[in-house]
Formats: C-alpha cells, sequence, structure tokens
C-alpha cells in the first residue's frame, strides 16, 4: 500500500533477525520521484543482499518491456505506476489492491482515555495527500493501468475504508469495471474507541469487480464462498476475522509494525481462494509486506508483486523464507 517514496542513501537501514523483521532508521527516504536502478539502491553493503534475491527484479528506466517470464513469481522494486505500463495487455488472472486510504488524521499524539496507551494511526508518507483530486488522480491512473492488464475474465478486488472506498467505487465505475459484490470484513480485534463520540469502526469493504458488464466467465468458487460466509451456507458477503497480529505482524528494529495497514494472511486467503484457480496468475501493484503473493504461492498460484518501498521489499524477501502452512477449508 505504498504510492512514491524514493530510493536515497539507504546506510544503516536494515538488518534482519529471522524470523522477525527488524528494519533500523529510515535514511533519506521521502521524495516522490523515484528510481529503483540498481547503483542507487545498493551500495555493496551487506544490507542489500535482498536485492540479489530470486524472488526480487529491480526496475530500471531503461527497461521498457517485461516478458511475463522474467516477472512471473517476482516483486519488482519499483514505482508502480511506470512499472505496469511495461506490462503486455491482458496477462493477470485476479488483481488485489490495498491502496492508501488517506486518513487525513491529525498530526497529534492520541491516547486512549482509560488506559492511556498511545494509539498507532497510519501517518505514513505514502498516505498524504494534498486533496481528494490528487488522490482520485492517482487511484484513476493506477486503476486504468490495471484494467488494461487484466485478462477479459479477470476479476479484481479493492479494500479500503469508509474514508476512502466510495471515492474509489465511483472511480472504478467510471472507468468501466463492473461492480459484482461488495464483501464487509468484520474485525473481531478493531482499534478501540478511545473517546467514545462515534460508532467503533470495525469494518473495512471489498469491491470486487470485473472489467465490464457483458463479463461472464470470471471464476467464482462458490463451495468457498459458502465457507467463509457469516453462517457457512450460503455464501454471505460478511467475513469475520481479526487483524493482522502477534508473530504474523512484521516488527521493525524498535519492536513497532514495519506497516500500518499489513493485511492478514486469512483475508488474502479467502479472495484469492473463491476468486482463482491453481496456476492463475495474481497482479498486486502496491504490494507493501507482500501478503498477497505469499499467500497466493502457498495456494499454488502464481503472482506478480510491485512495491516502491525497499523496506518493505526486505521484508517480503525474509517473510518468503518461512512460507505458511494453509490447510484448504473444504478438506479440513
Amino acid at each position: 500500500m505504498v504510492r512514491g517514496i524514493a530510493a536515497g542513501n539507504f546506510e544503516g537501514l536494515f538488518e534482519l533477525r529471522a524470523p522477525v523483521i527488524m528494519i533500523m532508521g529510515a535514511g533519506t527516504i521521502g521524495s516522490r520521484a523515484f528510481s529503483a536502478d540498481i547503483d542507487r539502491v545498493g551500495g555493496g553493503s551487506g544490507d542489500y543482499d535482498f536485492l540479489e534475491s530470486d524472488l526480487v527484479l529491480v526496475d530500471r528506466d531503461d527497461v521498457e518491456r517485461y516478458r511475463l517470464e522474467e516477472i512471473r513469481n517476482k516483486v519488482i522494486l519499483g514505482d508502480a505506476l511506470k512499472v505496469l505500463r511495461k506490462l503486455d495487455d491482458e496477462v493477470v488472472d485476479m488483481v488485489f489492491i490495498d491502496p492508501p486510504y488517506f486518513l487525513q488524521l491529525p498530526r497529534k499524539r492520541l491516547r486512549r482515555w482509560r488506559v492511556g496507551t498511545v494509539v498507532e494511526g497510519v501517518y505514513d508518507e505514502w498516505d498524504q495527500f494534498s486533496s481528494f483530486q490528487e488522490y482520485d488522480d492517482f487511484i484513476t491512473r493506477l486503476l486504468t493501468e490495471v484494467r488494461r492488464v487484466m485478462k477479459p475474465s479477470a476479476t479484481i478486488w479493492v479494500i479500503g475504508t469508509y474514508h476512502n472506498i466510495y471515492r474509489v467505487g465511483k472511480i472504478m465505475q467510471d472507468l468501466g469495471f463492473w461492480i459484482l459484490n461488495d464483501v464487509i470484513w468484520v474485525k473481531t480485534n478493531p482499534m478501540p474507541n478511545w473517546l467514545g463520540v462515534r460508532f467503533t469502526n470495525a469494518t473495512e469493504h471489498l469491491i470486487w469487480a470485473v472489467k465490464g458488464k457483458s463479463v461472464k466467465r470470471y471464476t467464482f468458487n462458490r463451495e468457498y464462498a459458502k465457507i467463509f460466509g457469516i453462517w457457512g451456507k450460503t455464501g454471505e458477503n460478511v467475513w469475520v476475522l481479526p487483524i493482522c497480529q502477534g508473530r504474523e505482524r512484521l516488527k521493525d528494529g524498535g519492536g513497532k509494525r514495519l506497516h500500518s495497514t499489513q493485511k492478514p494472511v486469512e483475508l488474502l486467503k479467502r479472495a484469492i481462494l473463491t476468486s482463482t484457480k491453481e496456476g492463475d496468475l495474481v497482479l498486486d501493484p502496491v504490494a507493501g509486506t507482500g501478503t498477497t503473493g505469499y499467500v497466493a504461492r502457498a495456494l499454488r498460484r502464481d503472482f506478480i508483486m510491485i512495491e516502491i518501498n525497499p523496506r518493505y521489499v526486505k521484508g517480503i524477501v525474509e517473510r518468503f523464507r518461512h512460507p505458511p502452512m494453509l490447510k484448504d477449508p473444504q478438506h479440513v
């Protein structure tokens, strides 16, 4: 869920202590302009060994086009809007996008009244926009490229909160997408309502759509939908599960979360199982900590992930060294 962070001087940025990811001081990351040229990202230090992983492909400005087999089951370190333009038309079977939410949170420390603990909000650079128009322009450009690379029968998932999901849905419809469903994720452990002046925000919404109204032969695995639905019988569009927590949550060197909005494995498992087949190719253009590809591989799907933040790509590489053991709910 990262939009535009530049590669700069990363000296002293990374440290890994498996199986928990430890990432040290932020270096000079922050500019919107980005080039993932290997000479700018790495400096010969062991800190940059992750760039040599078979999992990682560093985008270069002099590359005009990627062959599908070059990028299958790869994390591309680069700007999604640039990288997507280098992909051929109609190549992916499913897309999952966890975009910036544009939360517009106040820049002040918030404490829960009764217990006094500090609220960990989302203050990351990638969630900052100057206006709704700038946000809409970014989402429009991203979805335009994503729609082009989707196969005629492909489906797309976009997740968001009340802050952004209605804007995203409107943009999707304007671009020609046809919404099949929304799925409501009910969190069993939402952020506490520390002020008590409004309802507790315990849900996120997923839009599930196809490229256009005439699309008919998309994948929908109804038996999985029935298992995951709230009553487990008729495939309801309500999923009840906790937010990412415990050992699943990636941590930095100070023990804080690596990514503000890391999504749980269970959420991606449900989206992938209900809307793809084994061997399908899944795209996540703003991959964050890589949950989409991480789950896709465990479920025998292929993936392409794009991520602009080298700290997150470092985390993805370490994460893939410890693949999840996912059970097929149809065979439990």
